[in-house]
């Protein structure tokens, strides 16, 4: 075989394996995508003690220290993971292990098994907070309890949905596009505060017409991490963003909306 037809073989050999690896990380990405999109939507069922087999607050557990500290530990090893791999420098070792498009597949991926992972060794303690009798006020905190989802999921379209769960990564590369970061912009809600979908996810975890001690653990300790996460986050966008983001803080509220 002439050399000019060898190197002709190794080069189709070469077009179809980064065809077949572009179709492979587009499969991917939207599994991880799937994968998250079913296990969050359970996680909506388990924080509003609805439509699931077991959530937050049911069956209650008994033993009350080894439950609260089975409870702190899930929250941990959520937070770290969430917080963690969301950081610049594991970005860095994670792009040494596996090739960016599917980076932030692989980030959504993690999310949905540690937040599986939350639900699944949750251990619900006994006891009630409140609980909220007149039909009326049910109705206006399950009202407001659905608003807070709803924040969160209109908040990661504001932004780029796609981009935010990996799925525009592998489309440009299974499309031969190359990545550019998505800019940018003050658009709805994030005119007036930094943090819409954050704010979104403390209404929900707090929006309850019952109020477990065990829901009371899960919204104390998540809110803590979500406050934690928003410091973090705010510094990477410093850096990132500059003087531009530097002068955005200023002229927004971070969580709650000014009302004046």
């Amino acid at each position: 075989m002439k050399s000019a037809e060898r190197q002709r073989i190794f080069n189709s050999l070469a077009v179809n394996g980064a065809r077949h690896m572009r179709v492979l990380f587009l499969i991917y990405g939207a599994a991880s995508y799937l994968a998250f999109l079913h296990v969050f939507v359970y996680f909506m069922g388990f924080v509003g003690d609805v439509f699931v087999p077991q959530s937050v607050s049911h069956p209650a557990s008994a033993g009350f220290s080894k439950a609260l500290l089975i409870d702190i530990g899930v929250m941990l090893l959520f937070g770290i993971q969430h917080s963690v791999m969301a950081r610049a420098g594991f970005k860095s070792f994670m792009a040494r292990v596996i090739p960016h498009t599917i980076e932030r597949a692989t980030y959504v991926l993690a999310s949905a098994i540690a937040l599986t992972l939350l639900m699944f060794w949750w251990r619900p303690i006994e006891g009630t907070v409140w609980s909220l009798e007149n039909p009326a006020a049910r109705a206006a905190v399950w009202a407001l309890f659905a608003l807070g989802w709803l924040l969160i999921f209109t908040s990661t379209f504001l932004t780029d949905h796609f981009d935010l769960f990996g799925l525009r990564q592998v489309w440009l590369s299974y499309v031969r596009r190359t990545y550019t970061d998505v800019r940018f912009t003050e658009r709805l809600f994030y005119r007036s505060i930094r943090h819409p979908m954050m704010l979104g996810i403390l209404i929900a975890f707090w929006a309850s017409p019952v109020m477990s001690v065990s829901h009371l653990v899960f919204s104390i300790g998540m809110s803590l991490y979500v406050l934690v996460g928003i410091h973090f986050e705010e510094k990477g966008l410093q850096k990132v963003l500059g003087r531009d983001y530097v002068a955005y803080q200023k002229r927004t509220r971070k969580i709650v909306p000014s009302v004046y």
